[in-house]
């Protein structure tokens, strides 16, 4: 992000008082349980204003008589009233909290236009229900448990994320999903001999789903075709016909490589999805490696076949396994891991996960999308008991969040969703950027300039425009130049800056820009009138 001379004096100043905290120069990194920085001073986002404005995608999908669940996400001072011209027959409308809900039994494409009102003035948003087999038309946006618990989410964290997701005002901008991951199985039983729910964690599960939807938002949770997951728990398969729990080999409670990770001989997709929709989940991360097309489609079917949308997200840690079969395996999923686990390091975040995407950009469309793992701003920690800020830097986050919006991945919150300081949901709550990601075309960003550690990104959208990314990956401050005959546009263009919300003004065959190390400066670039 390009920086004045008075915000880089700040970052000196800021570096001092680091160094001093934590032992001056080459004292080592910060410890597990550093208190945050006030990045206060680095925020770019405009705060929302007072009159209403609707954010989020402009198209949702839902298939034929299946429960409608969308918020309308907007900002604006409270109370709004909200309203909707042209829905389609079975969908209703909450004017207090712009909840849609019913069905649609006919399949095809409605095209409505939202509004919404307060004592400051009216917004209108056109959008597009499209009833039919495709869902998740834009990628999810919303909270996963694993980067900041590990395997040891509960009934209590996941409501506690809910909440915050509502009282930090993100719902408003479309973050929706609030997804359990490892750890919440137990025992095989209940009405569908299905994975059900460690009790020790769990007092009612179902009752967490209904509260997680009163608060207009989704719920997800996590699974494997395994006989036993990463954690040690259940998956959808077993060594005998009541899909009971294997002893664990020897040693294997210290040493988790000896657990039974293998798709055992009797399946249980079936029973799992069943259960998972009595419950009333919408979003299923679905766990292994090395993934392949079989158990895919298995779970895939199974989930179908429910009277719900659930979206249907796999997971894995053998990419070149998963790459040599993704044309395939992207049929009968709707978002897929490109990577390993991320880390909040910048070489993971960098190098080893966002600037090496471009060879899965032709398998990104709606529906289908190659996931670049969780998000790692904010207060994360693994499990591990030592929460910690994230160690990306301020640029490094800038640059995070850019990248993943440039990629059309899905955005997977992996923080603390109670301790959410200023500058991150500044991050989180800028539109203009997130409009990227929710884009209707879902084309992915790619590539189109590399001058040793300067990268242009570029990446086309609905309406005609482009989104433009210029990183540095540099130790320092450089001039990044965007040509127009690598972006394949000509004459004068309009360039906005979309972290700051502003036009920069109209340039002609290229626009350059100072960048700072690890920071990016992501604009829109539209044909001048």
């Amino acid at each position: 992000m390009a920086r004045t001379h008075a915000t880089l004096w700040i970052v000196f100043l800021m570096s001092l008082a680091s160094a001093a905290a934590y032992g001056g120069a080459g004292g080592g990194a910060p410890p597990a349980t550093a208190p945050a920085r006030d990045n206060s001073a680095f925020i770019l986002t405009p705060p929302a204003r007072a009159t209403p404005r609707i954010n989020g995608p402009s198209i949702f999908g839902v298939r034929a008589n299946h429960p409608v669940l969308y918020r309308i996400p907007a900002t604006g001072t409270r109370p709004l009233v909200f309203s909707a011209t042209s829905l389609p027959a079975g969908v209703i409308l909450d004017a207090a909290t712009g909840q849609l809900s019913g069905s649609v039994a006919k399949e095809g494409t409605y095209k409505i236009v939202l509004h919404a009102a307060n004592s400051a003035g009216m917004a209108d948003r056109a959008l597009r229900i499209v009833v039919g087999d495709t869902i998740a038309l834009t990628p999810p946006m919303g909270w996963n448990s694993y980067n900041v618990w590990s395997d040891q989410i509960t009934q209590d964290r996941a409501i506690a994320a809910a909440k915050a997701m509502v009282s930090t005002g993100l719902i408003d901008h479309g973050w929706t999903y609030i997804n359990m991951d490892d750890g919440w199985q137990n025992a095989r039983g209940g009405e569908f001999n299905a994975l059900q729910p460690d009790p020790r964690k769990f007092t009612d599960i179902e009752a967490m789903v209904d509260q997680i939807h009163q608060l207009g938002l989704k719920a997800g949770l996590y699974s494997s075709p395994w006989v036993m997951t990463y954690a040690g728990r259940l998956g959808s398969s077993a060594e005998n016909p009541q899909g009971t729990a294997q002893r664990w080999p020897p040693g294997a409670a210290k040493n988790k490589k000896q657990l039974p990770f293998a798709i055992g001989t009797y399946k249980f997709m079936t029973n799992d999805a069943r259960q998972f929709a009595a419950w009333g989940f919408d979003y299923l991360k679905y766990d292994w490696g090395p993934v392949e097309y079989p158990e895919t489609k298995e779970m895939y079917d199974a989930l179908h076949d429910q009277n719900r949308d659930i979206v249907f997200s796999i997971s894995n840690n053998h990419v070149q396994n998963m790459f040599a079969d993704i044309a395939h395996v992207s049929t009968v999923a709707n978002a897929w891991r490109t990577t390993t686990d991320i880390t909040d390091n910048w070489g993971r975040v960098s190098t080893d996960i966002g600037f090496n995407q471009d060879k899965w950009a032709p398998f990104a469309r709606p529906g289908h999308y190659n996931d670049a793992d969780m998000l790692v701003v904010g207060v994360v920690g693994w499990g591990t008991g030592k929460q910690h800020p994230s160690k990306l830097t301020v640029d490094e986050q800038f640059t995070h969040i850019s990248l993943w919006a440039m990629l059309s991945s899905p955005m997977l919150l992996g923080c603390d969703m109670t301790q959410m300081d200023p500058f991150t949901l500044s991050l989180l709550t800028n539109d203009e950027v997130l409009a990227i990601d929710q884009d209707a075309l879902v084309k992915q960003a790619v590539n189109v300039s590399r001058q040793g550690q300067l990268e242009v990104y570029r990446k086309e959208l609905e309406d005609g425009s482009l989104a433009v990314g210029l990183f540095n990956r540099g130790p320092a401050t450089a001039s990044v130049t965007a040509q127009w005959s690598d972006l394949k546009v000509a004459g004068k263009q309009t360039v906005r800056d979309l972290w700051r919300q502003k036009d920069l003004g109209v340039y002609d065959q290229s626009f350059k820009a100072d960048v700072a190390s690890h920071g990016v400066v992501l604009v829109r670039v539209i044909p001048a009138k």
